[in-house]
Protein backbone atom coordinates (compact mmCIF):
# COMPACT_ATOMS: atom_id res chain seq x y z
CA UNK A 1 0.00 0.00 0.00
CA UNK A 2 0.86 3.46 -0.66
CA UNK A 3 3.22 5.26 2.23
CA UNK A 4 1.34 9.03 0.74
CA UNK A 5 -1.71 7.58 3.51
CA UNK A 6 0.35 6.98 6.25
CA UNK A 7 1.04 9.74 8.73
CA UNK A 8 2.72 8.83 11.90
CA UNK A 9 2.69 10.78 15.77
CA UNK A 10 4.82 10.27 18.17
CA UNK A 11 5.42 11.96 21.21
CA UNK A 12 6.35 11.23 25.33
CA UNK A 13 2.47 10.61 27.41
CA UNK A 14 -0.13 13.26 28.13
CA UNK A 15 1.09 15.29 25.03
CA UNK A 16 -2.36 15.03 23.46
CA UNK A 17 -1.18 12.05 20.32
CA UNK A 18 -3.60 9.66 21.45
CA UNK A 19 -6.30 12.21 21.50
CA UNK A 20 -5.68 13.77 18.08
CA UNK A 21 -4.60 10.76 15.92
CA UNK A 22 -8.65 9.57 17.10
CA UNK A 23 -9.93 12.33 15.67
CA UNK A 24 -7.66 12.64 12.24
CA UNK A 25 -8.63 8.68 11.74
CA UNK A 26 -11.92 9.46 11.95
CA UNK A 27 -11.89 12.72 9.73
CA UNK A 28 -9.71 10.70 7.16
CA UNK A 29 -11.87 7.60 7.81
CA UNK A 30 -8.44 5.48 8.24
CA UNK A 31 -7.42 3.16 10.37
CA UNK A 32 -5.51 3.65 13.92
CA UNK A 33 -2.65 2.07 15.42
CA UNK A 34 -2.32 2.77 19.17
CA UNK A 35 1.01 1.54 19.66
CA UNK A 36 1.19 2.33 23.05
CA UNK A 37 -1.78 -0.04 23.69
CA UNK A 38 0.30 -2.70 22.76
CA UNK A 39 2.82 -1.96 25.22
CA UNK A 40 0.22 -1.45 27.66
CA UNK A 41 -1.91 -4.99 27.07
CA UNK A 42 1.61 -6.74 26.75
CA UNK A 43 2.25 -5.06 30.44
CA UNK A 44 -1.17 -5.44 31.93
CA UNK A 45 -1.17 -9.44 30.55
CA UNK A 46 2.64 -9.83 32.16
CA UNK A 47 1.48 -8.29 35.42
CA UNK A 48 -2.45 -10.25 35.27
CA UNK A 49 -0.35 -13.53 34.74
CA UNK A 50 2.44 -12.82 36.51
CA UNK A 51 5.04 -12.93 33.95
CA UNK A 52 8.35 -11.18 35.46
CA UNK A 53 8.63 -7.82 33.81
CA UNK A 54 12.58 -8.30 33.06
CA UNK A 55 12.17 -12.00 31.19
CA UNK A 56 12.77 -11.01 27.88
CA UNK A 57 11.76 -14.10 26.55
CA UNK A 58 8.67 -15.15 27.87
CA UNK A 59 7.47 -10.96 27.81
CA UNK A 60 8.42 -11.55 23.96
CA UNK A 61 6.10 -15.46 24.11
CA UNK A 62 3.18 -13.20 25.80
CA UNK A 63 3.64 -10.95 22.88
CA UNK A 64 3.12 -13.11 20.04
CA UNK A 65 -0.03 -14.74 21.54
CA UNK A 66 -1.76 -11.59 22.85
CA UNK A 67 -5.22 -11.71 21.09
CA UNK A 68 -5.67 -7.81 20.69
CA UNK A 69 -8.17 -5.28 18.25
CA UNK A 70 -9.19 -1.65 18.47
CA UNK A 71 -13.19 -1.34 17.84
CA UNK A 72 -14.58 2.20 17.10
CA UNK A 73 -17.38 2.74 19.39
CA UNK A 74 -18.64 6.34 17.68
CA UNK A 75 -16.91 8.25 20.42
CA UNK A 76 -13.64 6.80 20.28
CA UNK A 77 -11.84 3.53 20.27
CA UNK A 78 -12.49 0.47 22.22
CA UNK A 79 -9.18 -1.69 23.47
CA UNK A 80 -9.93 -5.32 22.86
CA UNK A 81 -7.94 -7.95 24.69
CA UNK A 82 -10.12 -11.41 24.60
CA UNK A 83 -12.67 -9.80 23.68
CA UNK A 84 -12.67 -7.82 26.82
CA UNK A 85 -12.84 -4.41 26.89
CA UNK A 86 -9.65 -3.27 28.61
CA UNK A 87 -9.38 0.53 27.95
CA UNK A 88 -9.47 1.89 31.73
CA UNK A 89 -7.72 -0.48 32.97
CA UNK A 90 -4.68 0.26 30.52
CA UNK A 91 -4.72 4.02 31.69
CA UNK A 92 -3.54 3.10 35.47
CA UNK A 93 0.12 4.59 36.05
CA UNK A 94 1.03 1.15 37.72
CA UNK A 95 0.43 -0.32 33.94
CA UNK A 96 1.98 2.63 32.15
CA UNK A 97 4.81 2.32 33.98
CA UNK A 98 5.24 -1.16 33.21
CA UNK A 99 4.82 -0.75 29.87
CA UNK A 100 7.64 1.69 29.61
CA UNK A 101 9.82 -1.04 31.22
CA UNK A 102 8.99 -3.66 28.84
CA UNK A 103 8.91 -1.22 25.65
CA UNK A 104 12.68 -1.07 26.47
CA UNK A 105 13.28 -4.83 25.91
CA UNK A 106 14.46 -5.72 22.44
CA UNK A 107 13.07 -9.09 21.97
CA UNK A 108 9.69 -7.44 23.03
CA UNK A 109 9.69 -4.65 20.29
CA UNK A 110 10.89 -7.11 17.92
CA UNK A 111 8.04 -9.06 18.65
CA UNK A 112 5.44 -6.55 18.01
CA UNK A 113 6.86 -5.33 15.20
CA UNK A 114 5.38 -7.06 12.46
CA UNK A 115 1.96 -6.39 14.90
CA UNK A 116 2.63 -2.99 14.14
CA UNK A 117 3.33 -3.15 10.10
CA UNK A 118 0.02 -4.94 9.35
CA UNK A 119 -2.14 -2.14 11.07
CA UNK A 120 -0.76 -0.34 7.40
CA UNK A 121 -3.84 -0.95 5.40
CA UNK A 122 -6.05 0.70 2.72
CA UNK A 123 -7.91 3.29 2.79
CA UNK A 124 -4.74 4.64 4.92
CA UNK A 125 -3.38 4.53 8.50
CA UNK A 126 -2.75 7.00 11.66
CA UNK A 127 -0.02 5.49 13.73
CA UNK A 128 0.21 6.52 17.70
CA UNK A 129 3.26 6.16 19.31
CA UNK A 130 7.13 6.81 20.35
CA UNK A 131 9.06 5.30 17.45
CA UNK A 132 6.25 4.78 14.41
CA UNK A 133 8.34 7.66 12.41
CA UNK A 134 11.74 6.06 13.58
CA UNK A 135 11.60 2.33 13.41
CA UNK A 136 8.51 1.05 12.53
CA UNK A 137 7.66 2.90 9.48
CA UNK A 138 10.61 5.53 8.56
CA UNK A 139 8.83 5.20 5.04
CA UNK A 140 6.15 7.37 6.02
CA UNK A 141 6.13 11.07 4.09
CA UNK A 142 4.36 12.91 7.05
CA UNK A 143 5.70 12.23 10.26
CA UNK A 144 4.68 14.20 13.19
CA UNK A 145 6.21 14.80 17.40
CA UNK A 146 3.90 16.02 19.25
CA UNK A 147 5.67 16.87 22.82
CA UNK A 148 4.16 19.41 25.78
CA UNK A 149 5.80 20.54 29.24
CA UNK A 150 6.12 17.80 31.56
CA UNK A 151 3.81 20.47 34.00
CA UNK A 152 1.25 20.69 31.46
CA UNK A 153 1.71 16.76 30.44
CA UNK A 154 1.04 16.00 34.20
CA UNK A 155 -2.11 17.95 34.88
CA UNK A 156 -3.89 16.58 31.56
CA UNK A 157 -3.23 13.14 33.25
CA UNK A 158 -4.49 14.43 36.34
CA UNK A 159 -7.61 15.63 35.04
CA UNK A 160 -8.25 12.68 33.08
CA UNK A 161 -7.88 10.17 36.00
CA UNK A 162 -9.86 12.74 38.24
CA UNK A 163 -12.55 12.81 35.73
CA UNK A 164 -12.50 8.53 35.66
CA UNK A 165 -12.97 8.80 39.99
CA UNK A 166 -9.36 7.49 40.64
CA UNK A 167 -7.69 9.28 43.88
CA UNK A 168 -4.45 10.66 42.77
CA UNK A 169 -1.25 13.18 43.23
CA UNK A 170 -0.59 15.72 40.78
CA UNK A 171 2.93 15.53 42.34
CA UNK A 172 3.46 11.82 41.71
CA UNK A 173 1.73 11.70 38.66
CA UNK A 174 4.58 14.48 37.92
CA UNK A 175 7.28 11.92 39.22
CA UNK A 176 6.40 9.40 37.57
CA UNK A 177 6.05 11.14 34.02
CA UNK A 178 9.66 12.95 34.48
CA UNK A 179 10.95 8.96 35.61
CA UNK A 180 9.17 7.88 32.44
CA UNK A 181 10.87 10.66 29.89
CA UNK A 182 13.98 9.59 30.74
CA UNK A 183 13.47 5.85 30.44
CA UNK A 184 11.70 6.24 26.96
CA UNK A 185 14.60 8.42 25.78
CA UNK A 186 17.65 6.82 26.91
CA UNK A 187 16.91 3.39 26.22
CA UNK A 188 18.93 1.93 24.01
CA UNK A 189 16.59 0.38 21.96
CA UNK A 190 14.10 2.91 19.88
CA UNK A 191 14.28 5.69 22.07
CA UNK A 192 11.94 8.68 22.06
CA UNK A 193 12.60 11.36 19.37
CA UNK A 194 11.51 13.01 16.87
CA UNK A 195 12.31 11.79 13.29
CA UNK A 196 14.94 13.54 10.95
CA UNK A 197 12.04 14.31 8.95
CA UNK A 198 9.25 14.85 11.45
CA UNK A 199 7.60 18.10 12.33
CA UNK A 200 7.62 18.91 16.11
CA UNK A 201 4.94 20.65 17.48
CA UNK A 202 4.63 21.85 21.00
CA UNK A 203 1.23 21.23 22.28
CA UNK A 204 1.35 22.98 25.72
CA UNK A 205 -0.48 26.04 25.00
CA UNK A 206 -2.58 24.71 21.95
CA UNK A 207 -6.24 23.46 21.67
CA UNK A 208 -6.66 19.98 20.02
CA UNK A 209 -8.49 21.44 17.34
CA UNK A 210 -5.64 23.36 16.20
CA UNK A 211 -2.86 20.89 16.46
CA UNK A 212 -5.29 18.44 14.40
CA UNK A 213 -5.05 21.68 12.13
CA UNK A 214 -1.42 21.99 11.66
CA UNK A 215 -1.26 18.20 11.27
CA UNK A 216 -3.77 18.53 8.28
CA UNK A 217 -2.65 21.72 6.76
CA UNK A 218 1.41 19.40 6.87
CA UNK A 219 -0.44 16.50 5.25
CA UNK A 220 -1.79 18.52 2.23
CA UNK A 221 0.93 20.22 1.97
CA UNK A 222 3.42 16.90 2.01
CA UNK A 223 1.03 14.91 0.05
CA UNK A 224 0.48 17.36 -2.77
CA UNK A 225 4.58 17.91 -2.66
CA UNK A 226 4.71 14.24 -3.00
CA UNK A 227 2.17 13.96 -6.32
CA UNK A 228 3.96 16.80 -8.21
Amino acid sequence: MSVENLITIDGPSGSGKGTVCHILAKKLGWHLLDSGALYRILAYAALQQKVALNDAQALADLALTLDVSFVSNGSGVDTLLNDENVGDKLRTEVVAQAASEVASIELVRSALLARQKAFLQQPGLIADGRDMGTVVFPEAKVKIFLDASAEERAQRRFNQLQDKGFNVSIAQILSEIKERDYRDRNRAVAPLRPADDALVIDSTTLTIDQVVDKVLTLTELKLKISTE
